[in-house]
């Protein structure tokens, strides 16, 4: 009676599971034509004399132009990805990291293993570092739930920043 009841179910089973491991492997192809791009976002800024010292970023002004790289290291701390991207003449940074790739799904996620740092700016007046959101040792990216999606194209933003350069030369604040 049990053997016969176990011809009965297997065959029932196998019809049940075929066709979820076709859309399955549809699944698998569908999302190998259509791959998701990382992006990073953020602003770069040229910082005011008036807050010198601070990471306020009040009264700054954008530096069209400015480079910014961004490193990204696997899980066994080796460069995995290294890029210079240039904002646009907003200061904007919109970088599509082609090429990044993941070996291990948790540890070389860009949230864990890509840092954002500044690397050039093109005014002279205003090209001094500064760790700004971490801008100098390396600021991590923020997740913020965001896509990009048109046909063929899918993008995750993610952010940085905003960071800084400033100024050579300050003047000393007036004391009181």
């Amino acid at each position: 009676m049990a053997s016969s009841q176990l011809v009965l179910i297997v065959p029932l089973l196998l019809a049940l599971a075929f066709p979820l491991i076709t859309a399955y492997e549809n699944a698998l192809t569908k999302s190998a034509d259509n791959t998701a791009q990382v992006v990073v976002e953020g602003m770069v800024y040229c910082q005011s004399c008036d807050d010198y010292g601070s990471w306020s970023l009040s009264g700054a002004k954008p530096i069209a132009a400015a480079k910014v790289s961004v490193i990204c290291k696997n899980y066994m701390k080796r460069v995995s990805f290294y890029k210079a991207f240039q904002t646009d003449e907003n200061g904007y940074l919109f970088a599509q990291l082609d090429g990044f790739k993941m070996g291990h799904s948790y540890l070389d996620h860009p949230l864990h293993s890509c840092r954002v740092k500044l690397v050039d700016s093109p005014f002279e007046n205003c090209d001094v570092f500064t760790n700004v959101n971490y801008g100098i040792t390396g600021a991590r990216l923020r997740f913020l739930d965001k896509t990009l999606r048109r046909s063929n194209y899918e993008a995750v933003i993610y952010a940085a920043g905003p960071f800084a350069f400033r100024p050579a030369y300050c003047p000393p604040k007036p004391e009181y």
